[in-house]
C-alpha cells in the first residue's frame, strides 16, 4: 500500500514561513547594501566595506559612515515601524484598509510638529520630535473615542472617525502653515517625509517607543487571530476583545508615532506591507508581523534608493516615492475591497 504523502505536505507548509523569513532577511540585506552604496555619488561594495571596517578613512568613508549609514539604520527602523503598525491596525480595525495614515495618526503628528514651529519657534526634528509623538497619541485616542459605542469598539466606525479626523487636521495643519511662512519654510520638508538629512540623534529618543510597540504587536498577534473570526468567536475563545483592541492601538501609537516623529509622515508603507506579505506568509499574525517587520523596512528603503537615483544628482524625498507608487496601489485595494 503506497504511503501517504501527508507528512511530506505538512514539514513543507512547516518551512515555508521560515524560509519565506530569511528570503526576506536576505532581500533586506540587498536593500542595506545598495542604500549605502548608491546616491548622487556612487561607491563600490568594496569601497563600503573597507569604510565600515575602518580601513579607509575620509572622502568616501565619510559619505558611507558618516550620511549613509545613519540613514539607512533609520530607513530600516522606521520601515519595520509602519509595517507592523500598518498590520496590527489593520488586525484590530479587521479593515484592509486601515494604516496609521488613515486613523488620524499622521495628521496628528504633523499638526502638532507645525504647531510648535509656529508657536515656539524650533528649526530642528531633535526639538519637536516629542511634539510629534503627543499630536500622534492625541489623535489616536480622538479616533478611539470616536469609534465607541455602547462601550466597546466598533472597527467601522475607527476607520471612518480616523479617515474624517486625517481630513480635518490635515486642512487645519495647512492652516497654520499658511499663516506663516517661516513656519512654511520650516515644516516642508518634513512634512515631505525625508530620511535623507536625520542624524541618529534623532531616532535615540523614540527607539524604546518603537522597541515597546513592537514587543506588544508580538504578544497580541495569536489574539489577532482570533480577532479575525468575529467579536463572538473571539469572546467565545476567551480573548477579552476590548482590552485586545486598546492595547493593539497602544502598539500602533508608539510604532507609528516612532516613525513619524523620526522621518515625518510617511504614507501607503503601513498600508502596503501587509498587503505584500499577507499573500506569502498568509493570515496568521504570528507569522504576518514578523514579514511585514521585513516588508516595511525593504519598502521604504527601495524606496529611498529609488529617490536618490530617478533625479541624480538631485534626490526625491521617500515619502513622496512612497506616495507617488502608493496611490495606485490604493485604488487597486480599494476596488478589491468594494467587491
Amino acid at each position: 500500500m503506497p504511503e501517504s504523502p501527508a507528512p511530506a505536505r505538512r514539514t513543507t507548509a512547516t518551512l515555508r514561513q521560515p524560509l519565506l523569513l530569511l528570503a526576506g532577511l536576505a532581500a533586506l540585506a540587498l536593500c542595506v547594501v545598495l542604500s549605502l552604496a548608491l546616491g548622487s555619488r556612487p561607491i563600490p561594495p568594496a569601497t563600503v566595506l573597507d569604510a565600515l571596517s575602518g580601513r579607509l578613512t575620509g572622502g568616501d568613508a565619510d559619505v558611507v559612515t558618516g550620511l549613509r549609514v545613519p540613514r539607512t539604520i533609520i530607513g530600516v527602523t522606521v520601515g519595520a515601524a509602519l509595517g507592523v503598525a500598518g498590520a496590527v491596525a489593520q488586525g484590530v480595525t479587521r479593515n484592509p484598509l486601515a494604516a496609521p495614515t488613515t486613523l488620524g495618526i499622521n495628521a496628528g503628528a504633523s499638526l502638532a510638529v507645525v504647531i510648535a514651529i509656529f508657536t515656539l519657534g524650533l528649526t530642528h526634528p531633535l526639538q519637536y520630535v516629542w511634539f510629534a509623538v503627543a499630536g500622534a497619541a492625541a489623535a489616536a485616542v480622538l479616533a478611539y473615542a470616536m469609534a465607541r459605542r455602547s462601550g466597546d469598539l466598533d472597527p467601522v466606525r475607527l476607520a471612518l472617525g480616523g479617515t474624517v479626523l486625517t481630513a480635518v487636521l490635515t486642512s487645519w495643519t495647512s492652516a497654520v502653515m499658511l499663516a506663516s511662512h517661516r513656519t512654511l519654510d520650516e515644516a516642508r520638508f518634513w512634512l515631505a517625509g525625508s530620511i535623507g538629512t536625520r542624524s541618529l540623534e534623532v531616532l535615540t529618543p523614540v527607539l524604546p517607543l518603537i522597541v515597546v510597540g513592537l514587543l506588544i504587536a508580538l504578544l497580541v498577534s495569536p489574539s489577532l487571530n482570533a480577532l479575525a473570526l468575529g467579536d463572538e468567536a473571539a469572546q467565545s475563545l476567551g480573548v477579552p476583545v476590548a482590552r485586545i483592541r486598546v492595547v493593539g492601538g497602544l502598539a500602533v501609537v508608539l510604532l507609528a508615532a516612532g516613525a513619524v516623529a523620526v522621518a515625518g509622515p510617511i504614507a501607503f508603507v503601513g498600508l502596503a506591507a501587509p498587503h505584500l506579505v499577507r499573500p506569502l506568509l498568509g493570515n496568521d499574525h504570528r507569522w504576518l508581523i514578523p514579514g511585514c517587520l521585513l516588508g516595511g523596512a525593504v519598502l521604504l528603503l527601495a524606496a529611498d534608493v529609488l529617490g536618490r537615483l530617478v533625479v541624480r544628482p538631485s534626490e526625491i524625498e521617500v515619502g513622496i516615492v512612497t506616495a507617488f507608487l502608493g496611490a495606485p496601489m490604493l485604488a487597486l485595494l480599494a476596488r478589491k475591497a468594494a467587491r
